[in-house]
């Protein structure tokens, strides 16, 4: 137990690891097809601001008048952002996960994603993820995301924590060797039990995680 006690907060990513990704590559095919849109060209514009918008430099309504209504459609901003916000799913027993290891052994939560600012508050409202997390590093806040080594490093203020006293989450293995390279260790998360015997490891287990 002696590690687990010098680990007192543990940062996360929300897409791959507490819920499904935003809106990804295959989010935007499945919009692509729903609304019958040409996919080449909505991703090579998406691609041109996806960043900027990430960063919180552009709203939800400047993302959708660049990247789908930049000709007229035969549907509405309000049903595309419907659509949006539709693609966001829960991983439960994650979610679960993180709530009964803060409960049982008193750690921190500081989420540390790239997120957009109108998503980014569906996801937390939606799935109550600020029922258990206490700070919310996200790009659009910030104006800062993932690869750069900032955003850790505000987290690292935000949370009031020293490299040496996190774990932390995450499902890009690139985004896990940065972190990794300023002191904080890391799980790279690819399932559910992998990433429960991985925290068993550091001497944290929940009541139904692995034994």
């Amino acid at each position: 137990m002696k590690k687990s006690n010098a680990i007192t907060h543990l940062f996360l990513d929300i897409g791959g690891v507490l819920l499904t990704n935003g809106w990804d590559h295959h989010a935007r095919k499945r919009a692509a097809a729903s609304f019958k849109l040409k996919w080449a060209e909505i991703e090579a514009r998406h691609h041109l601001i996806f960043e900027t918008y990430e960063e919180g430099k552009f709203t939800l309504e400047n993302y959708l008048s660049l990247v789908i209504f930049y000709k007229k459609q035969p549907f509405t901003r309000a049903q595309f952002r419907s659509f949006m916000f539709a693609q966001s799913k829960p991983y439960p027993e994650m979610i679960d996960l993180v709530r009964q290891l803060k409960i049982k052994y008193g750690l921190k939560i500081v989420v540390v994603s790239n997120e957009a600012r109108e998503l980014n508050a569906h996801r937390i409202r939606k799935f109550k993820l600020d029922e258990f997390v206490d700070s919310f590093v996200s790009s659009c806040f910030v104006h800062v995301r993932k690869p750069d080594a900032e955003i850790f490093r505000l987290a690292l203020d935000v949370g009031h924590a020293q490299a040496e006293q996190i774990i932390y989450i995450e499902n890009t293995p690139m985004f896990v060797q940065i972190a990794e390279g300023l002191g904080i260790r890391s799980i790279l998360h690819t399932d559910y039990i992998s990433t429960c015997e991985k925290l068993a490891s550091f001497g944290f287990r929940s009541d139904e995680g692995a034994p």
